[in-house]
């Protein structure tokens, strides 16, 4: 239950900092928190498939943030079209 949870929080965080990072990029505050928590699975999913393990909270927020960030990405690139 307690790792449902920090899931969570580190997906919000890395959803605002992805948000931050890509100024001016993302789809607003919710759009991206909610991006941040999907990003954060899509993240875990590649750095594990590239080899990599996380350990600690830090880790795992620098993971999330990259997922949320190539998620916003995509995203955008599919809303111009």
């Amino acid at each position: 239950m307690y790792s449902f949870i920090w899931f969570l929080l580190i997906g919000l965080a890395a959803g605002w900092l992805a948000g931050r990072i890509l100024r001016g990029k993302g789809f607003g505050i919710i759009a991206n928190l909610v991006i941040g928590v999907v990003g954060s699975f899509l993240g875990g999913i590649v750095f594990g498939l590239l080899g990599f393990r996380t350990y600690g909270i830090v880790a795992e927020l620098i993971v999330a943030v990259i997922g949320a960030i190539l998620l916003i990405f995509i995203a955008g690139m599919i809303k111009k079209k």
